[in-house]
């Protein structure tokens, strides 16, 4: 019985974990796709800096770890926040 409760608590801590990196992931995947979805209304004078920032943010994706993917959601959330500030005429 000891051994169960032992066992089921381990595959629940273990589902729990690789869910809240699962949706780190696709938080990233997110960002990039709303940004690619943007690009039609970026600003001329702010296409090279957000190519720049989606590149650094794919290739910190392309790390696979959490610092990596951490980096890819800040790096794509201040790029999301820039170009919405662009869009109502400031920064």
């Amino acid at each position: 019985m000891n051994r169960s409760v032992l066992l089921g608590l381990f595959v629940a801590a273990s589902m729990m974990a690789s869910t809240s990196f699962a949706a780190e992931k696709d938080q990233c995947a997110v960002n990039l796709q709303t940004i690619e979805n943007a690009k039609a209304q970026i600003p001329p004078e702010m296409a090279e800096q957000v190519a720049d920032s989606v590149e650094k943010a794919q290739t910190d994706h392309a790390k696979g770890t959490k610092k990596g993917i951490d980096d890819c959601v800040a790096e794509t959330n201040q790029t999301i926040q820039d170009l919405k500030n662009a869009s109502k005429g400031g920064k």
